[in-house]
């Protein structure tokens, strides 16, 4: 907690941590009131039953301010959740396949790859597909999840803030291989990223160069024919 590497990691750990201290709190408030009540009416302190009268005002307290705490929980979610859904124009697009039982990444290049690669700093958008059953892409460390259905292209994103390699998981069982469907994601600066984004062009390029040079007279195309 509060160790994440995406733009999303705060807003969903500050949820997070809200949500746990009102737990908490309410967890032992009430324990303590159940001891606090068994003690002062247990059958040797009053052995005889009396009825006790309820009391409106505590009844409305009760029952407004847990209802309040649950809206501002709801209203903070809605905020991270709205802002998950706002794809930004400009994110660098891959495309995800999910199967059984690994991640397949495309890039705008065309290069496929079983590993995901993403620049610093820079917004991403993936979009994921299922080849067969039912996925969800998850990245702990960056604090986003989603369920990937056969048959649906949906869609996610995020922004890595710092450099280095983090778990992809599959956070919904699909199979006897599950708990292996893991992978990686390689977060690189901006100019390590452009140059491993072009290896795998000029690799094809030089091996175009080689294929032409192997070529007879008669295999190279003449200007007209």
């Amino acid at each position: 907690m509060f160790d994440g590497a995406s733009n999303f990691a705060h807003s969903v750990d500050s949820v997070f941590l809200f949500t746990l201290i009102v737990s908490v709190f309410f967890l032992v408030l009430i324990t303590f009131l159940m001891i606090f009540f068994v003690i002062k009416y247990n059958r040797k302190r009053n052995p005889k039953a009396t009825n006790i009268e309820g009391h409106v005002g505590l009844e409305i307290l009760w029952t407004a301010i847990p209802t309040v705490l649950v809206l501002i929980m709801f209203w903070y979610g809605w905020i991270g959740y709205k802002e998950m859904e706002d794809i930004p124009d400009d994110a660098l697009t891959v495309d995800v396949t999910a199967m059984m039982w690994n991640w397949k990444f495309k890039y705008e290049n065309g290069r496929e790859t079983d590993s995901l690669y993403v620049p610093v700093n820079t917004p991403v958008a993936l979009n994921l597909r299922s080849s067969d059953v039912n996925h969800a892409f998850y990245i702990p460390a960056f604090r986003i999840k989603k369920d990937v259905y056969p048959g649906q292209d949906r869609k996610i994103w995020f922004e890595a803030t710092n450099e280095g390699a983090f778990d992809i998981a599959c956070a919904e069982y699909c199979g006897l291989q599950h708990s292996y469907m893991y992978s990686k994601i390689f977060v690189l600066s901006e100019n390590d990223f452009n140059k491993w984004m072009n290896q795998e062009e000029q690799i094809e390029s030089e091996s175009q160069d080689d294929a032409e040079q192997l070529k007879t007279p008669d295999e190279i195309p003449v200007a007209g024919s």
